[in-house]
């Protein structure tokens, strides 16, 4: 077990050509977890995963709030700082896929406090994450059928994913990948729909063109719409980094990590940013059902534009698209949350006994404790809980910007290292591009947002807003400096950081050099191809 006052002395490794042979062995030896994860598995859940009802049915909330423009704006502006942490965040992972993703890098490159903040804030964002998902589902299922009540839909859900979860994680990138694929197929069907129905291709309907771009107009309330637009979509976004928590059980993560960054270009771009247009082109800004919605589909665009074009039974339609990413969503968040108990108790930043796996690699204890967040959605039966259930999720939005700050600062501190040591920037595997001006571009993108994304709160001044909104910024700095005190870590100096830990080679590296050099010998729009 890694203790943090150990590393006060720690010695830094030698660099070193031998590789132990525990890189070539199914369990990783460090962690306990499977190396499981196929290339297309990470690729997918780069692409698709993470996509849940927070973006078929929360862009009805931003779309209402802020309008089609400030959709489009806020999709966008998120979507290059999104772009920006994962090129840091390739070229970590693709040199470190083990070890415990980016939080235990920020305990190793910063400060070992640090890093205990980031993670518990990271695992913030993912109870929030799951127990909206878990509320979704269950309104779903009490919108076809309110004979089983919402508790007991969720008791089911409850212990179905919990045993699917226990199936290990072969099964799980499976799944998703599957899921995933259905997910970006249900996208494609819309937006053909929209192309049709805004040209006049829906018999009975004109063609509307930009007609909601005109009326009701671009913007609601002009640049505080704006400003609203901006948490949610920060939400939506969230999920993006994920595939750093998924490389340690990724077969061959020098191959598969950064061809899944690669492929978050194409995420924002046609699911984000395809999304907003789409949305905003066929659903007025100021429909009622947006917001007053009687079920849990008829709050997302993608019903009113079909009840628009004449499909009032689109309604059941939606739900069954929204229940699937529903049961994508839970799936990962379970996933996510509980690898990062799991690496956080393993380095002592969280309950030791949350760090055990068995023999399979599945990490019993931190599955099932991750699951039992998603209880909160519960909260939502009264009206009263409802409140406060409303405020929990709200958190993985200023949650996200810590994070994703916190990465940006991750890979300064890296590169700064790597330099001082003497090692060249042309020998590592994954290059950023634009560094540093992606890295300090992240950064302070990520220190603004996280201050202003709750000034809505101030005029009219709302008090729980407010603590909704910027609650998380002191208890980050509470979590740091309470185990900063109590573990007496320190700042870590440039020429003392390990540069090598946590790095291996795949699995699967025969095979790898044998595509390498069949591809050497493709066309060029065939190895161009290869890189999407």
């Amino acid at each position: 077990m890694y203790s943090p006052k150990d590393d006060v002395d720690r010695p830094i490794a030698p660099q070193d050509g031998d590789i132990d042979q525990g890189d070539f062995r199914s369990i990783d030896p460090e962690s306990g977890v499977k190396r499981g994860l196929k290339t297309r598995h990470l690729s997918m859940m780069a692409l698709a995963g993470i996509i849940g009802p927070g973006l078929l049915v929360g862009s009805g909330g931003a779309l209402s709030s802020g309008g089609p423009a400030s959709l489009l704006i806020g999709f966008g502006v998120i979507g290059i700082i999104a772009f920006s942490i994962m090129q840091s965040l390739g070229e970590l992972t693709t040199l470190y896929p083990s070890g415990g993703a980016f939080t235990q890098l920020a305990a190793r490159f910063v400060d070992p406090a640090f890093g205990v903040a980031v993670g518990w804030n990271y695992f913030i964002i993912w109870f929030a994450v799951l127990a909206n998902e878990y509320n979704a589902t269950t309104s779903i299922l009490v919108f076809w059928s309110d004979k089983v009540p919402v508790w007991g839909y969720f008791l089911i859900l409850w212990t179905a994913f919990l045993l699917f979860q226990f199936c290990g994680v072969t099964t799980f990138g499976e799944a998703e990948f599957w899921l995933a694929l259905l997910k970006l197929v249900g996208l494609v069907a819309f937006y053909i729909f929209s192309i049709v129905y805004v040209s006049g291709g829906i018999p009975g309907t004109g063609a509307i063109g930009f007609r909601y771009w005109h009326d009701p107009g671009p913007f609601v309330e002009g640049f505080r719409g704006v400003a609203k637009v901006f948490v949610f979509c920060s939400t939506f976004y969230a999920g993006c980094e994920s595939i750093a928590v998924a490389a340690t059980e990724t077969k061959n993560p020098r191959v598969a990590v950064p061809l899944a960054i690669r492929q978050v270009f194409w995420r924002i771009i046609f699911v984000y940013m395809g999304a907003a247009f789409f949305f905003g082109l066929t659903c007025p800004a100021n429909d009622d059902q947006l917001v007053n919605g009687s079920s849990r589909a008829l709050l997302s665009p993608m019903t009113v534009a079909i009840q628009n074009a004449g499909w009032q039974g689109g309604v059941h339609l939606i739900n069954a698209f929204i229940l699937i990413t529903c049961i994508s969503a839970i799936n990962s968040s379970i996933y996510i949350s509980s690898r990062t108990l799991l690496y956080m108790a393993q380095q002592r930043m969280a309950p030791s006994f949350l760090g055990w796996t068995d023999k399979r690699g599945v990490p019993i204890y931190a599955i099932t404790l991750a699951n039992a967040f998603g209880a909160l959605s519960m909260m939502n039966i009264s009206t009263g809980a409802s409140e406060a259930y409303s405020y929990i999720v709200n958190l993985s939005g200023v949650s996200t910007f810590l994070v994703w700050g916190s990465i940006s600062l991750t890979h300064i501190r890296f590169r700064q290292a790597w330099e001082a040591q003497g090692y060249r920037v042309q020998d590592l595997p994954f290059i950023s591009i634009g560094y540093p001006w992606n890295a300090y571009f992240g950064l302070g993108a990520n220190i603004f947002l996280a201050l202003v994304q709750g000034w809505a709160n101030f005029s009219p001044w709302d008090a729980g807003g407010f603590v909704d909104a910027y609650i998380l910024l002191p208890l980050f700095f509470v979590i740091y400096a309470g185990y900063k005190l109590v573990f007496k870590t320190r700042f870590w100096r440039i020429d003392e950081i390990d540069l090598q830990s946590g790095r291996r080679r795949d699995l699967e590296e025969a095979k790898e050099l044998a595509v390498v050099e069949v591809r050497g010998t493709q066309p060029w729009w065939r190895r161009l191809l290869n890189n999407f």
